[in-house]
């Protein structure tokens, strides 16, 4: 398939760019299928579009890689201002992230680079930046877990720094032994609360969600309960 494609700007390396992965959204975010039922798929899209908003308005942020096959949401990131690249790994989630962090390096080698879950539709921009401005405190890679405290929502890497991401499942643990340090910040709960399931859709709720999500929820009834 063919998606457009915005160029990078190649200068201005001590910004940060950040890679944020989809699947196409018939089949993204399955675990919420017994909540959101046939609006699962705009669901996918609306938690997408509120995250690559919200990092679009983050100052440390100088662009956005979303890597997906999916047509719809790849028109509609593009509308928002990310550049769009095909899975061509199709590989899995890790193998999409270290091709989103390739094509942003081969434009501007010296880029910071952040990985970001897709589905963080109460993202807060400010929250962000704390996040990545701790992130670049140290050279290196570093990480933020998740709400549970089991996977993770961001990992990053400093200028001349391998991303190596081991996103899925139990990735705290992975990340963390791989030798990523973990931010612990306090006050960044928006860029930890990533939405698998229905009780991850009401965590979100009390947050804050974006007005895509929000837009979606008045639409049509959803069961935001585990």
């Amino acid at each position: 398939m063919s998606v457009a494609v915005n160029s990078l700007n190649p200068s201005n390396s001590s910004e940060w760019s950040l890679v944020v992965p989809l699947k196409p959204l018939a089949v993204a975010k399955s675990r919420l299928a017994t909540a959101a039922g046939p609006v699962r798929p705009g669901l996918a899209l609306a938690f997408a579009q509120d995250t690559v908003a919200a990092v679009l308005a983050c100052s440390a942020v100088q662009d956005v890689t979303v890597v997906t096959d999916d047509p719809l949401a790849g028109a509609a990131l593009t509308a928002l201002g990310a550049r769009v690249v095909a899975d061509s790994p199709a590989a899995g989630l890790n193998a999409a992230l270290a091709y989103g962090a390739g094509q942003v390096r081969r434009l501007r080698p010296e880029a910071a680079v952040a990985a970001l879950n897709a589905d963080l539709p109460a993202l807060r921009a400010a929250e962000l930046q704390m996040v990545l401005d701790e992130a670049a405190r140290r050279p290196g890679r570093a990480f933020l877990a998740d709400a549970a405290g089991i996977g993770t929502t961001l990992l990053a890497a400093t200028p001349g720094t391998p991303l190596d991401p081991a996103f899925g499942g139990a990735s705290r643990a992975r990340h963390r032994a791989s030798g990523a340090r973990e931010i612990t910040l306090p006050g960044v709960d928006s860029v930890r609360q990533d939405v698998d399931t229905g009780e991850d859709l009401r965590a979100a709720l009390v947050l804050g969600v974006g007005p895509r999500t929000r837009e979606l929820l008045r639409a049509g009834p959803v069961a935001a309960t585990g």
